[in-house]
């Protein structure tokens, strides 16, 4: 039997603001990390309405939160309401990680962290001659982006269906480093780009609940996928994906979302508990109990 921990005056309180954020994986996740380190900590989720986040942040601090995770609509409007904003956050544009440090809000993004964290691990490999294509330009595309660049990619080629949407974002990086490798596409032009792929990445919502039978390309498109090129969906139910599925048929290597929420949230913990040392293990074996793969 485990200690049943107390929730006290002196626990000190962390959590997650989203609208909706009852679906959220968070809380489970790092409440089983706190109770495996034994610390007087506790995870909340905060139902948090686009025009209560002003006042909500405010909220927060007057009640002492460490910390909190932002996600969806929050990640960019949080942005003008917090002291300091780190360079990474400010070049994807958006934060996920907010810390309380000298009176007053920092914002991160572990986002980056979390996709990379594969990628130079498990599948570590030099990077520099090699080609990324991604797919969809929206919030999860310019974490992608960036952590791309951080792994030293030499082409990153980012393909989207709205020629607008595209060209903002293809202009928002203008002023950076990046835009040295980045080229953008548009859908169309998908058959020339996916025999180059050393890593194809899905950051599109096709596949995700409920068109789980849906992937963002048809069987012709990634039927031209290199042999041993590494394929990864952002997306982790269900597991595998259709896009994840085909691709495995071309002999590509799969990499789920789950590891990027597993290791984004490594990276938010280390933050506020201002500690190098958190249970990976324990946090990923959590999610996928509760994703009932475990």
């Amino acid at each position: 039997m485990t200690k049943e921990r107390l929730i006290t005056g002196k626990t000190k309180l962390l959590g997650v603001i989203g609208h909706p954020v009852e679906h959220s994986l968070s809380p489970a996740m790092h409440n089983a990390a706190i109770a495996h380190l034994g610390l007087d900590y506790v995870y909340l989720p905060f139902p948090i309405a686009p025009e209560n986040l002003e006042i909500a942040i405010a909220g927060l601090a007057a009640i002492g939160v460490v910390g909190f995770s932002v996600t969806i609509p929050h990640k960019q409007a949080i942005m003008p309401l917090l002291s300091e904003i780190t360079p990474l956050a400010q070049a994807i544009g958006a934060v996920n990680t907010v810390s309380r440090q000298n009176n007053q809000w920092v914002g991160t993004n572990t986002d980056i962290e979390g996709f990379i964290a594969p990628l130079q691990t498990t599948y570590k490999q030099d990077w520099s001659q090699k080609v990324a294509v991604i797919l969809g330009n929206g919030g999860a595309a310019r974490a992608v982006v960036a952590g791309c660049h951080q792994l030293g990619f030499a082409k990153i080629h980012v393909v989207g269906r709205n020629v607008q949407t595209l060209q903002e974002f293809g202009n928002s990086w203008s002023n950076s480093p990046i835009s040295e490798n980045l080229q953008i596409h548009q859908w169309k032009e998908l058959p020339k780009l996916i025999p180059q792929a050393n890593l194809l990445v899905n950051t599109t919502p096709i596949g995700m609940y409920p068109k789980v039978d849906q992937s963002p390309l048809s069987g012709e498109e990634i039927a031209n996928l290199p042999k041993g090129a590494i394929a990864y969906d952002l997306i982790y139910i269900p597991k595998p994906t259709q896009f994840l599925e085909q691709a495995e048929k071309q002999g590509a290597i799969a990499i789920d979302g789950l590891e990027m929420l597993v290791q984004q949230g490594v990276a938010a913990l280390k933050i506020w508990l201002q500690q190098e040392v958190v249970p990976v293990e324990v946090m990923r074996q959590t999610l996928q109990k509760h994703l009932g793969l475990g």
